[in-house]
């Protein structure tokens, strides 16, 4: 009977100790597992910081781009107002320039 229990006992020993070895392969695995993916995860950050970053020099560059097209607009339209001639003030009400009378709808005419 002793040899028996002790046999008994050295052969849960070992199905405790076989499953012991199995769980921590499992874990090793498992921890291998989740530094490649932690490590493929940090590479795709990586890249879509590094695309963000692209897109926002080229968000740059079409603003300053449009900036220095609309300030060659600016000065040219500026160049060309500068040599159009003046309208003439001397029009109808306008003799020399200054306003001859208050005219609006709003007068009444008596004859």
């Amino acid at each position: 009977e002793r040899r028996e229990r002790e046999q008994k006992l050295s052969k849960e020993m070992a199905e405790k100790a076989a499953r012991e070895l199995e769980k921590m392969q499992l874990q090793e695995k498992a921890e291998v597992k989740y530094k490649e993916w932690l490590k493929k995860k940090r590479a795709e950050e990586a890249e879509k910081k590094k695309k963000e970053k692209e897109k926002e020099k080229e968000r740059e560059a079409e603003l300053q781009e449009k900036k220095e097209r609309s300030e060659k607009i600016f000065k040219e339209w500026l160049h060309n107002a500068r040599s159009k001639p003046r309208p003439l003030l001397n029009g109808y009400g306008f003799p020399h320039g200054k306003s001859t009378g208050l005219y609006s709808c709003c007068t009444y005419v008596v004859s």
